[in-house]
């Protein structure tokens, strides 16, 4: 990742572990890239523990969807700290700009088709990959032509991320009313919906920009 003005306001970069965490990485031999290509592993092991918790019982399940929810947090860590280090830590790389976009539409794919083929629901996971791709789509579509990037809601990044775990981690308790996957698929409907409203949202106001 490359130093840039045009960044997602994150309240967790200001605080004191993040920058001291960030710091720790730049003094070592840790990249922004590194860190960037980590991010996919991170999604990929939540993504296969969405998927393993759909196949066993319930001792088995509750691991897995507690893996997939620290897993899911893990990849939004690396995506705050391959920023950091880059900007903050002035390690940023030519090829930064690719590594900081590629990695995240390949997370997304991974966690959210994981979670829909663990519950069964190939086809709504897919859905909110689709449309969490998409919103990336219209916010570099609109840097590509001069304007700046638009990081709105209802579900960029972060709210994605916030949704899918509290649904991980609320569907330990499902065996309470003798329920499966029903918060699951309750979340990832929440999540390609708000994403295809955010798409929406987004492109709107990029044309509204291109027009004045």
């Amino acid at each position: 990742m490359t130093a840039t003005g045009d960044r997602r306001p994150l309240a967790s970069r200001d605080t004191k572990w993040a920058q001291r965490a960030a710091k720790w990485m730049a003094a070592r031999s840790v990249t922004p890239n590194q860190i960037s290509q980590a991010s996919m592993v991170a999604a990929a092991a939540a993504g296969g523990a969405f998927y393993l918790a759909g196949q066993d019982g319930f001792w088995s399940r509750t691991i897995f969807l507690v893996v997939a929810a620290f897993f899911c947090q893990l990849r939004l860590l690396c995506n705050l700290f391959d920023g950091m280090v880059a900007v903050e830590g002035g390690k940023g790389a030519p090829d930064g700009p690719f590594w900081n976009e590629f990695p995240d539409r390949i997370a997304d794919i991974l966690i959210f088709a994981g979670a829909g083929y663990g519950i069964g629901m190939p086809g709504l996971g897919w859905s909110a990959a689709a449309f969490a791709i998409l919103t990336a789509y219209v916010r570099e579509l609109g840097r590509a032509t001069g304007h700046p990037s638009d990081f709105r809601g209802p579900m960029a990044k972060p709210h994605r991320m916030a949704a899918i775990t509290a649904g991980a981690l609320l569907s330990v308790a499902e065996p309470l009313w003798h329920g499966r996957n029903e918060i699951l698929v309750i979340t990832l409907s929440i999540i390609a919906a708000g994403a295809a409203v955010t798409a929406v949202r987004r492109s709107m106001r990029l044309i509204g920009e291109m027009r004045s």
